[in-house]
This record gives C-alpha cells, sequence and structure tokens, in this order.
C-alpha cells in the first residue's frame, strides 16, 4: 500500500505530465509561419526580422472563394487549385500590401508591429491569437457554415474584422450571403462621422473614395457601379464597433502602392490613415 509521501509524489508527476502534454498540444497546434502563393506577389522578400514576436500583427483571412461570373468558370477558378493554398481571391495584394501597413504603423505609431503578416483560416481555431482580422475582395467569398460560426463566436468575444476592395451591388450581395449567416440578427449601419473609429490617432471627417490601382491607367475613383464609398459596421450589445466594411474602396491597393510613384501620395496616406485608425481602435475598445 503506497504511504501519504508517495501517493503525493505520484499525484505531483501526474501534473507534471498533464501539464507537459497540454503545453505539447499548444504548441502542435500553432502553425508555423508560411507564406502563400499570391495572385500577384511570389517573390516578394521577406523582412529579416519576420519573426520578431511584437504586440500586433497583421492577420490576413483565408476564405473559400464564391463561382459567380468569368463566363460560367467562377472567380474561384479563375486562379484554380485550393484556396487553403493560395493563388485565391483572398491573397489580392498579398504580401506586399500588408508588409507597407506593417511598416506603416511602426512609423506613425508606438503599437509594437511585427513586420510580416500571419494568414489566418478560420478552420484551424487559432482567430483567437491575432484580435484585428482584414480580409479582401469580400465581394468574392463564400464563407463555410463552420467558418461563419467561428467568425462570429471570434467578434463576439473581442475581436476586430475589417473587410476591404469589393466594389458596386453584385459584389456587396455576394458580401451579404456570408456576413448575414455570420449575424443573421445584427443590422449593418453607416458609421457617423463622430464615431470613435474617425478619431483615434487621425481626425477623418473629410474622407473620399480611395481607388485601386486601376487608377493609374483609367483615372476613376470607382469600379463597376461602385460610385459612392460607404463606412458601413456592425456593432456589439455594448456599441463596440467590431465589423468594419470599407465598401466600393480599394484600401489594400492604397498600401500596397504606397511606394508606387504613379499611384497618386493623397490616396495613399488616406488609405493609411484610416487603417491606424482602425487597428488602434481594435486595440482600445
Amino acid at each position: 500500500m503506497l504511504t501519504e509521501d508517495a501517493m503525493r509524489s505520484a499525484r505531483h508527476w501526474r501534473r507534471l505530465l498533464t501539464g507537459i502534454l497540454v503545453f505539447l498540444g499548444i504548441l502542435y497546434a500553432q502553425h508555423p509561419f508560411r507564406e502563400y502563393p499570391g495572385n500577384e506577389y511570389n517573390t516578394f522578400p521577406l523582412p529579416p526580422d519576420y519573426r520578431d514576436k511584437a504586440e500586433w500583427t497583421f492577420a490576413r483571412l483565408m476564405y473559400p472563394p464564391a463561382f459567380y461570373g468569368y463566363g460560367g468558370r467562377g472567380w474561384g477558378r479563375r486562379f484554380g487549385g485550393d484556396w487553403r493554398e493560395g493563388r485565391s481571391s483572398w491573397t489580392t495584394d498579398y504580401p506586399r500590401s500588408d508588409r507597407h501597413f506593417s511598416a506603416a504603423m511602426r512609423r506613425l505609431t508606438r503599437v509594437s508591429t511585427r513586420s510580416a503578416e500571419e494568414p489566418i483560416n478560420l478552420d484551424w481555431g487559432d482567430a483567437y491569437d491575432w484580435p484585428f482580422l482584414y480580409a479582401v475582395e469580400v465581394g468574392h467569398w463564400n464563407l463555410t457554415d463552420e467558418q461563419a460560426k467561428a467568425l462570429r463566436e471570434f467578434l463576439l468575444r473581442g475581436g476586430f474584422f475589417m473587410c476591404d476592395d469589393f466594389h458596386g451591388t453584385q459584389e456587396y450581395s455576394v458580401f451579404l450571403a456570408s456576413m448575414t449567416r455570420v449575424f443573421p440578427d445584427r443590422e449593418i449601419v453607416d458609421l457617423d462621422d463622430k464615431d470613435p473609429i474617425f478619431h483615434t490617432i487621425y481626425d477623418l471627417d473629410g474622407r473620399y473614395q480611395v481607388p485601386g490601382a486601376q487608377y493609374i491607367r483609367s483615372g476613376r475613383t470607382y469600379e463597376k457601379d461602385g460610385y459612392k464609398a460607404t463606412w458601413r459596421g456592425i456593432y456589439d450589445d455594448k456599441g463596440r464597433l467590431m465589423v468594419a466594411i470599407c465598401h466600393n474602396m480599394d484600401l489594400g491597393d492604397s498600401w500596397e502602392h504606397a511606394d508606387n510613384p504613379a499611384y497618386p501620395q493623397q490616396f495613399s496616406a488616406l488609405g493609411i490613415r484610416i487603417g491606424v485608425n482602425y487597428v488602434v481602435y481594435s486595440m482600445t475598445h
């Protein structure tokens, strides 16, 4: 029969072994940093300090694409392959846009910012490690029911989601098809100029439409029938903005082309300021 000391020792070793197993499970569950092939960039230089830990990281949402348009082939099939391996609509502007914006965060704020982005798949279950989540071209996304549920939980637990670069009525309807499954009972509203998100770092009362790089060749600030830029959002029960919807604008391109002399400086200046405000709001509300 075990003595009391032996029993205490056995309990101690069981707890220690359990702790080690839990730690190894968490470590195994964390996905190592990985770059994916984009639909524009495949050899964009990786910053030498990309492994350095920081207070904030640009987290880019990976998502399955909607299948429509392009002669019946579907947007998702435009690039081909498995969206989980890159070369899909979620990789638009990636990673140049992400890294330029991260550099701007370092230069314009005191927020400790990682130099490289983090692609996030809601199916992995680790979105909570990255409380600011950004998605591009959500006029081409098609979340599964499980992903919609995961995004809802992420947001209701304090996460922040910013979406950008979708234009016109058709893309807005595709966006809504997934967003209404995330929040079927919450209203999308226009953001008032007095909303704190427009006044965290910069006062952004005089906002205007920020176009994509297509402006360089077309001279148009709009795409499709998206003539007017709209800043919309979804609030939680306490009045915190948890979804920021940037419709009929392309902030991602304004970050991506911030170093392009052909792209007007005024658009990058506003696009970066909007992004900085959204990030700081997400960290303080």
